[in-house]
């Protein structure tokens, strides 16, 4: 017998009379991989709505939802049954392929690569470069030791602060300010990493505090957000820099995005009549470990 994870997200949002709503796009399903296997996935939503799946162009799991009666309350629970898989040995094993920075892609791998290299501000890079030139300071020349050392700068650099508030900073802006949450660190990390040349992108998802191993770690109790990096001959690498962890089986992806806005979890609109106030929204991200039997799910 060996366990599983599972995760029950609720996001609810309330208002001080019914409203209606328009469609709902929703980023909560994760994929299958060779790292994560879904044992079971369910959604309840209330008010009642028609939902229509499809895959993105990133091949995320997206549903739509679309409603027909009015509500004060729009509430949305996923409900996970997760095994995740750890990298980290095959990271720390000796026969690892190490690559050299500096490097160049392959030309194959670079024409699909390519939308990930670029800084999303180019703006940013002037503030970016000064900022790396002072922090980064000498780093390895082996890929996977430096984007560790880029990682572990912005851990030690800046001060995580937990945001309620939808958005991400701009690399500048967490640099200027200091302070930025999980999402605002993996966007920097994402920025520095473009800079160097490594296509990078964002991922959301959770991160699991619920083992013993992750009652150290920060970002636990809501939706986690972190990066991964593109090394040659290794692909898509996972690097958490609010918690300084590589390829840990504690991040739970649930979707790959090119930049953080495309990663929302739930996102829509609604008709506000006159006089409506919004009350807000709440979210209760529960995770917890039980026992699983794989033929229970043969």
């Amino acid at each position: 017998m060996t366990t599983a994870i599972r995760i029950l997200h609720t996001t609810r949002y309330s208002y001080s009379q019914p409203v209606k709503f328009g469609a709902h796009r929703l980023l909560l399903r994760p994929r299958d991989g060779h790292d994560m296997r879904l044992l079971s996935s369910a959604i309840a939503i209330w008010p009642e709505s028609r939902l229509r799946w499809h895959f993105d162009t990133f091949g995320n799991s997206v549903a739509t939802a679309e409603f027909s009666a009015p509500s004060d309350v729009l509430s949305f629970q996923s409900e996970l049954l997760i095994r995740r898989f750890s990298h980290e040995d095959y990271l720390a094993s000796p026969s690892r392929s190490r690559s050299v920075y500096p490097f160049t892609y392959a030309d194959e791998d670079l024409i699909d690569l390519a939308p990930f290299i670029g800084l999303e501000n180019p703006d940013d890079r002037p503030v970016l470069e000064a900022w790396l030139s002072r922090e980064l300071g000498t780093s390895s020349d082996e890929t996977l030791a430096f984007l560790r050392s880029l990682s572990e700068t912005i851990n030690d650099g800046l001060t995580y602060i937990r945001r309620e508030r939808s958005g991400t900073q701009t690399a500048a802006a967490t640099i200027e300010l200091g302070t930025g949450s999980c999402r605002d660190f993996a966007f920097l990390f994402m920025e520095a990493a473009r800079h160097f040349g490594f296509a990078a992108r964002f991922v959301t998802g959770y991160l699991n505090d619920a083992g013993e191993d992750g009652q150290n770690q920060t970002g636990g109790g809501s939706t986690h957000a972190w990066a991964e990096a593109y090394l040659p001959d290794e692909g898509w690498v996972e690097f958490d820099p609010t918690n300084r962890i590589i390829g840990s089986p504690n991040l739970i992806r649930v979707a790959v995005t090119r930049t953080p806005y495309q990663a929302i979890p739930i996102s829509g609109t609604y008709d506000q009549r006159p006089g409506t106030i919004y009350h807000g929204m709440d979210v209760d991200v529960q995770i917890g470990i039980e026992p699983y039997d794989p033929r229970d799910f043969v």
